[in-house]
């Protein structure tokens, strides 16, 4: 393994893709803390099976986020309850998956109770949240500069919205899949509701 330490981005209820590849760099990561903020990437939004298909979950952030703001500094904007939208969502969406129930109780207070200032805090926290239930136990490192070229495997760019296509991913049983077939690399809670404990084994 070299030396060099793979650099991810920090994104909103992450996709699979962004596990598979931490799992490949577990012993050696860092997360970006540095980055200005891009937008239209999963640092804000995530993507979910809906009886319609992929539905995408945007967090919304405050203004000025998007003009250089560097992604450790941006706001989330509470302007509309997004968080019972989101909530309602993924309730809607995974009611009847084999695993929701089993995890409700430790997402619910993320869009039930909790407000947090930043996107990163945010992101963060659902991110510790997640590994725990995966029971995969990271320590989280940072950056603490911002790298224009980085010497390891760079994540910041490649696990984008737009590049799911270039993701390999073998299927498994997700609640809509008979009306609009299998749908890859969604977040990773479509993989933990229909798989739960065997989601670490899948990966």
């Amino acid at each position: 393994m070299t030396d060099n330490p793979a650099l991810f981005p920090l994104f909103y209820l992450p996709p699979i893709a962004f596990f598979a590849e931490l799992l490949q760099h577990k012993n050696n990561f860092l997360i970006e803390q540095k980055e200005h903020f891009p937008k239209q990437t999963y640092r804000n939004r995530a993507k979910i099976y809906s009886p319609d298909g992929a539905l995408t979950l945007v967090v919304p952030v405050a203004k000025g986020a998007k003009n250089h703001r560097v992604v450790r500094d941006v706001k989330i904007s509470y302007d509309f309850n997004w968080q019972r939208l989101h909530w309602l969502s993924l309730q809607n969406c995974y009611r009847s998956s084999a695993y929701f129930e089993y995890y409700e109780a430790e997402f619910a207070p993320f869009y039930q109770e909790k407000k947090y200032e930043f996107l990163f805090d945010f992101n963060e926290a659902l991110l510790q949240l997640l590994l725990k239930l995966l029971k995969l136990k990271l320590e989280l490192k940072y950056t603490e500069a911002y790298e224009t070229d980085f010497a390891g495997a760079n994540f910041r760019k490649s696990i984008h919205p737009k590049l799911n296509d270039d993701f390999e991913q073998k299927t498994y049983f997700q609640v809509f899949d008979d009306r609009q077939g299998f749908l890859k690399n969604l977040s990773i809670v479509d993989l933990l509701f229909n798989q739960g404990p065997n989601t670490l084994k899948y990966l």
